[in-house]
């Protein structure tokens, strides 16, 4: 880990400074761990379902975005924003009830250009979604 680092400590410090965003807050998302090496966020699937009752694809994308994109931005560092350029997102199960946990870690940290896999668990710790996202980092002007 780089000596500059953020602890987790830090890390949730500065998210919580910075804020999810209305849509996180609106859909429920905690942040339980942030350091640039791994982000963990809880999200409750009730509320969040398609009228069948399932999880609704379009939740786990959101969950995976506001994972990694805070992730780059946490990389980034001050003076400098990460955007959202790509996402994708495989689906290979849903989630009903309960709780899902995103788990975002770094396939790539460069200086313009990061990669993250965000990986989307049930309560019983199954894999439902597996997301990865590029961002492009710029300096603020």
């Amino acid at each position: 880990m780089p000596e500059n680092a953020p602890t987790n400590a830090n890390g949730l410090e500065w998210a919580a400074r910075r804020g999810m965003g209305a849509l996180a807050e609106k859909m429920g998302m905690e942040f339980t761990e942030f350091s640039v090496e791994r982000c963990v966020a809880t999200m409750p699937v009730e509320g969040n379902t398609q009228p069948v009752g399932l999880l609704h694809g379009g939740a786990y994308v959101v969950l995976g975005e506001s994972l990694g994109s805070m992730a780059a931005n946490l990389h980034a560092g001050p003076g400098r924003l990460a955007v959202g350029v790509d996402i994708n997102a495989t689906h290979t199960r849903s989630a009903t009830s309960g709780i899902v946990t995103g788990v975002c870690t770094p396939v790539h940290l460069g200086n313009t250009i990061t990669v993250h896999e965000i990986v989307v668990t049930d309560d019983q710790g199954r894999r439902c979604s597996t997301i990865r996202i590029t961002n492009h980092i710029r300096r603020i002007d």
